[in-house]
C-alpha cells in the first residue's frame, strides 16, 4: 500500500495503512538496541513486576503501556528501557503513539515508522472538533491492532510536562478509549506503567516500571483513573530511584 501523506485531510488514508503496516523487526530490534547503548537508561521495577512483564510478554498478552512525558527525548529513553527490559521480545509488535507532526519530515518518518508509530492528530495543533472523527479512528485501528497481538505504548499526558516533573498532569481519556475497545473485541490486555525521570541529562534516566495490572475495569473513566493513579506510582518510583 502507498503511504499516505500524514495530514488531518488525509486521516482515513492514514489510519488505513496504519492499520496493517508491519515495520522490519531486525532492524527495528537493532534500533532499539543502539538507543540503548546511547541512553544507558537503569531500569528499577516494583517487587515482582518483571518477573510479572516476562510472564505476560511470554503468554503474548497484549499490554498497553503507559509512560510520563518530560522531554522529546522520552521515545528514546522509552525504547532504550525496552530493549534492557522484558519488553525486549514485543519490540517490533509494539504500536507508538505519536504527534502527526512528526510525520511530517520524510528522513524522520522512516525512523519513526521503524519504530511501529501510529499518529495522533491533536486538538492543541487541529481543535477538539476538527480531530475528533481522526481521533476515534485512531483508537479502533489501536483496539484492531492489539486483537491482532500487538501492543500499544502511549504518553497519556499528551504534552510535555513543564512543570514538576514529579506530578503527573491531567491523563487524557484516549488510553481508557483504546483499552475498553480492545476488551470489546475479545482482547484481555494488561496496563503496564513506566516512570521516567531525568538527573539533569537524558542519558541515563532513571525508569521504573510499576507491577502490571491485569484486572480491569471496562468503562474508558475507570480505566483512566486507574492509570493516573499507577502511573503515578510508577513516577514516584523513578524520582526515589534517580535520588540513589
Amino acid at each position: 500500500m502507498t503511504k499516505p501523506d500524514v495530514t488531518l485531510e488525509n486521516s482515513d488514508a492514514v489510519y488505513e495503512y496504519y492499520l496493517g503496516h508491519r515495520q522490519n523487526r531486525l532492524l527495528a530490534k537493532a534500533a532499539y538496541a543502539t538507543l540503548a547503548a546511547k541512553f544507558r537508561p537503569r531500569v528499577r521495577y516494583a517487587n515482582g513486576a518483571r518477573a510479572a512483564i516476562r510472564d505476560l510478554v511470554r503468554s503474548d498478552t497484549p499490554l498497553v503501556l503507559s509512560v510520563n512525558h518530560l522531554s522529546e527525548a522520552d521515545p528514546y529513553t522509552v525504547a532504550a528501557a525496552a530493549w534492557r527490559s522484558p519488553l525486549r521480545p514485543v519490540i517490533g509488535r509494539t504500536r507508538v503513539l505519536a504527534k502527526d507532526e512528526l510525520f511530517a519530515d520524510s528522513s524522520l518518518r522512516d525512523r519513526i515508522d521503524l519504530m511501529g508509530s501510529i499518529p495522533v492528530f491533536r486538538g492543541k495543533n487541529h481543535g477538539m472538533r476538527a480531530v475528533n472523527a481522526a481521533g476515534q479512528r485512531m483508537m479502533d485501528v489501536c483496539a484492531t491492532r492489539m486483537s491482532r497481538g500487538d501492543s500499544v505504548a502511549i504518553f497519556p499526558e499528551g504534552t510535555c510536562n513543564e512543570g514538576d516533573p514529579a506530578r503527573l498532569q491531567a491523563v487524557g481519556s484516549g488510553v481508557g478509549h483504546i483499552t475498553s475497545r480492545a476488551i470489546r473485541l475479545g482482547v484481555t490486555p494488561a496496563l503496564l506503567h513506566m516512570g521516567i525521570s531525568y538527573g539533569g541529562d537524558t542519558k541515563g534516566a532513571s525508569v521504573y516500571f510499576a507491577a502490571p495490572v491485569t484486572d480491569l475495569p471496562d468503562k474508558p473513566a475507570a480505566i483512566t483513573r486507574l492509570v493516573h493513579e499507577r502511573l503515578q506510582e510508577a513516577v514516584d518510583g523513578a524520582v526515589e530511584f534517580g535520588r540513589r
